[in-house]
């Protein structure tokens, strides 16, 4: 396939979590992903807003583009998923990777999940298959099979830019976690290693970024090549063995991501919350001493 394709990118940085949600476009027939919605969440009230959703919402609008998929990398532990409003309000289909089943076994065990909560991915339109392909309007879009950061993650090639999520940051920061149930260190250096066989000049867009210490400004495009030479956890030089003792030192420093426990019972459900009470409530579970 191809790669020299050029798909028109727009980036929404949602501040709150350090979200990057990429809009890619087909020039040729203005079709539409979106890749990595946010829906904005209080912990502290329990209240919902589409404030980041809403800013997409109109910048689609005003170009007259149509929205052919909602496009999630994998079950963010860090922020929920806004693709219900998004397919609700512009349409398309919500996908992500076969693999979100095992991550619904997982958390379905740790939220208590009863029978009713399905663990075969059937919230979602689609589950792509590593390797799959579709279309974006006249663009192929390959599906990569990513996992690590979490067992179901998936990058996707559109054209020339690479969608990665989780799995990489910008080269002055690294990579992504890999303490999740079912995340592995030694999987994510593989799977990374995969996604650097691409060309270098492939555009690479990041689903995070946190700015590295001593850069000021926000960033999330690279490439293949800076990441292949420059990347400070997997760039040259640095070996399998390395990493894995690097990435577990470090993730035994870090703490829960703040949103976890309502971000992974929403996100396991394509974004959709739990179903409500009798009364209409809808309740949110917190496992004491578990994660």
């Amino acid at each position: 396939m191809s790669i020299t394709i050029r798909p028109e990118v727009t980036v929404f940085f949602e501040s709150t979590s350090n979200t990057v949600t990429s809009v890619v476009c087909d020039p040729t027939t203005s079709k539409v992903a979106i890749i990595d919605s946010v829906l904005n969440f209080e912990y502290a009230s329990g209240r919902t807003s589409t404030t980041a959703a809403d800013e997409i919402i109109e910048f689609i609008r005003a170009n007259n583009y149509e929205v052919e998929w909602v496009l999630e990398t994998h079950a963010h532990a860090d922020h929920l998923s806004a693709a219900p409003y998004l397919k609700r309000e512009l349409g398309g289909k919500i996908a992500i990777g076969e693999h979100i089943r095992d991550v619904q076994n997982v958390f379905g065990e740790v939220f208590k999940e009863g029978e009713l909560f399905l663990r075969d991915g059937s919230q979602f339109d689609h589950l792509f298959k590593d390797g799959e392909t579709f279309k974006l309007g006249e663009i192929t879009v390959e599906v990569f099979y990513t996992p690590g950061h979490t067992p179901a993650c998936v990058s996707y090639l559109v054209g020339d830019a690479l969608f990665v999520g989780d799995t990489l940051f910008m080269p002055d920061f690294g990579t992504a976690r890999c303490d999740f149930p079912g995340g592995s260190a030694e999987t994510l250096y593989r799977s990374v290693q995969r996604l650097l066989t691409l060309p270098d000049k492939t555009r690479m867009f990041v689903g995070h970024d946190y700015k590295a210490e001593g850069r000021d400004l926000y960033a999330w495009e690279t490439t293949v090549g800076e990441q292949r030479t420059r990347n400070v956890h997997v760039g040259i030089g640095q070996d399998i063995e390395t990493f894995i003792k690097m990435r577990i030192k470090r993730d035994a420093t870090l703490n829960m991501p703040r949103l976890i426990v309502p971000a992974i019972q929403v996100n396991i459900r394509a974004g959709n919350m739990p179903e409500p009470d009798p009364e209409g409530r809808i309740f949110l579970k917190v496992p004491v001493n578990v994660l």
